[in-house]
């Protein structure tokens, strides 16, 4: 492993100067993906910045309008194990909760799982599909992106040179809404997905689908949106054909690979597959019938 000087800032302030000070800076919120990619020399830094003793990056907090808010550096575990995750946004604890194993999930973060912009990663369709944006703050002060903005290709994402993924935001579900998330793996856990997907359904009064979204992941180079599968849904009843017609929008609009983990074949199937069966639970969630989490 290449040498490299550690700071550990207690503060946001002292963070972005330290980021912006002109030498090759790496980030640690969690470490189980950076020290890795350092020790194999995927990765190499002058200065790797420890983000797990600021404040605003390890904390979860509301917002107001029923909202939450997700310190970057949060350990998935904590992430999960919240009660307002646990009773509000059931569809993070189906995310968060088979990310690696428990020993990596009280380490790995939120925030790390998305800066490492692995197009299989599971948070990715997760917060998608929930409509969550990201508070990044930078040199020039602070903007907010929405997550399905936030990849450029596998391994890039959009922070800019000395910013700071701060937190991700994710909003209050409206009424007679839910969300859920999905993956293939071959194994029982600790494995990447072939393919999975997140989704969120909203009916209106009458019971008819007042809103959907649909997020793919590790069928294209970044996880992206179905707007397709939106446009089918809107409108209809949320049945048995309605879902297919989400699922066939998911398949035309994946663009996979085939690699040892999968076929582009068996990748485009699953995105059907998956697809509407998430539909099918984020449906349930809304009729009162909680799915206990993501089936692998």
């Amino acid at each position: 492993m290449q040498a490299f000087d550690y700071a550990r800032p207690g503060s946001l302030a002292e963070a972005l100067a330290l980021a912006g000070n002109g030498r090759q800076v790496l980030f640690l919120a969690g470490g189980t993906d950076v020290i890795i990619q350092l020790r194999e020399g995927r990765r190499s830094c002058d200065l790797l910045i420890d983000l797990k003793h600021i404040p605003e990056l390890t904390r979860i907090a509301d917002l107001p309008g029923g909202g939450l808010e997700i310190g970057a550096a949060v350990p998935l575990a904590e992430v999960y194990e919240h009660p307002r995750v646990r009773g509000d946004f059931p569809a993070l604890v189906d995310a968060a909760g088979i990310i690696g194993g428990i020993a990596i999930q009280s380490r790995a973060s939120l925030g790390g799982n998305l800066c490492n912009a692995s197009p299989a990663a599971d948070s990715s369709p997760a917060l998608m599909a929930l409509g969550a944006t990201l508070r990044i703050a930078g040199p020039a002060g602070e903007r907010e992106l929405p997550v399905a903005d936030f990849f450029l290709g596998p391994g890039r994402n959009a922070l800019q040179p000395g910013e700071i993924l701060v937190s991700v935001r994710v909003p209050a579900l409206p009424p007679r809404a839910a969300a859920f998330y999905h993956r293939f793996i071959p194994r029982n856990e600790m494995d990447i997905a072939v393919a999975s997907s997140g989704v969120f359904l909203a009916l209106d009064e009458a019971g008819r689908i007042a809103d959907a979204r649909v997020a793919l992941g590790a069928v294209a180079p970044t996880p992206i949106l179905v707007p397709a599968a939106r446009e089918v849904l809107v409108g209809r009843e949320p049945d048995a054909e309605a879902f297919e017609a989400a699922g066939e929008a998911a398949r035309a609009a994946a663009s996979p690979i085939d690699d040892m983990r999968g076929s582009a074949a068996q990748r485009r199937h699953l995105s059907r597959v998956l697809t509407v069966r998430a539909l099918e639970h984020a449906l349930r969630r809304i009729r009162g019938g909680q799915p206990a989490g993501a089936t692998h």
